[in-house]
């Protein structure tokens, strides 16, 4: 898609972050919006923000939106069909964190986590993507994933295997795409830090879904906070998914960085060896042939 002005985009996790500097650079960019998010408060912030830095005559309309519920995102897909006539671009950007050992989170914990991160994800692509194909016209579904998504790592585990889910749609979806010869082309998103309020999760959290807090959670939850505080801004990444549409990029990296670290994982995975911020806690990684002799 090189021409945006013009068509339509919808963006999910629009009240803040990531999603709301999408919503701003896809209106400057001439495209009418639908925003969703649980915080109507945000939501209508963004909004404003939208309409003043909109390059066109685009509407801007918003839907507060549980993504974890499938009946909330079909009726997105019928509004946004409905009143904008068309989906040129699927942002399923909405996204929650929660940090801590494994072994220490409740299932309640994975439910929330689940049911935002991976079937918000599976819930935009059954509600929208069959539409968007049957318009025939080129298009583009951005699924914001994480570098968690490719790099776990410890204190992180609810939330990595979620990222890696939401990475293993990203790339069935895109093949199953080409696969049929459809005109929509696929878009994993992958952050690292980024100036956002994903360290203050809790807040979007469903009041059925009790937790009861630990102090694992608790230092992850700093050491995220303190990592977005020294992160890009997110209108950067907002540059980069604009131009990942144009050239029809697969997978986007925000920091050149994880390239490098991606490489080393894929070595240690083949010589059988543990990836990641405890991989050389016994030492440095020895061939196969030196494991197996133990």
């Amino acid at each position: 898609m090189r021409e945006l002005s013009g068509r339509v985009a919808v963006v999910t996790g629009a009240a803040s972050g990531i999603g709301r500097a999408l919503a701003v650079r896809f209106a400057a960019e001439g495209m009418a919006l639908m925003l969703a998010d649980v915080d109507p408060g945000g939501l209508a912030e963004t909004a404003a923000l939208a309409r003043k830095a909109s390059a066109g005559p685009g509407e801007v309309l918003t839907q507060v939106t549980d993504v974890s519920d499938a009946a909330a995102v079909q009726h997105l897909a019928d509004r946004s069909f409905g009143e904008l006539g068309a989906v040129h671009v699927l942002c399923n950007n909405a996204g929650v964190h929660q940090g801590g050992r494994l072994w220490t989170r409740t299932a309640e914990d994975f439910a929330w986590l689940l049911g935002v991160n991976v079937w918000g994800v599976l819930h935009g692509v059954r509600a929208f993507v069959p539409r968007m194909m049957a318009q025939d016209t080129e298009g583009h579904v951005v699924n914001t994933v994480s570098v968690a998504g490719l790099l776990a790592a410890p204190g992180a585990g609810g939330y990595a295997l979620t990222k890696y889910a939401a990475l293993a749609a990203s790339q069935s979806l895109a093949q199953d795409l080409a696969a049929v010869g459809s005109k929509l082309r696929v878009t994993a998103l992958c952050p690292g830090a980024v100036r956002t309020r994903i360290d203050d999760s809790a807040r979007s959290r469903p009041a059925g879904l009790v937790t009861t807090p630990t102090d694992d959670e608790q230092a992850a939850r700093e050491a995220v906070g303190a990592a977005m505080a020294r992160g890009v801004e997110p209108a950067e990444i907002a540059a980069l998914v604009v131009r990942a549409i144009h050239e029809e990029r697969f997978l986007v990296l925000t920091h050149p960085e994880f390239a490098d670290r991606l490489r080393r994982q894929t070595e240690l995975l083949l010589a059988g060896e543990l990836p990641g911020a405890t991989s050389g806690a016994r030492g440095p990684a020895r061939s196969p042939r030196s494991r197996a002799a133990d």
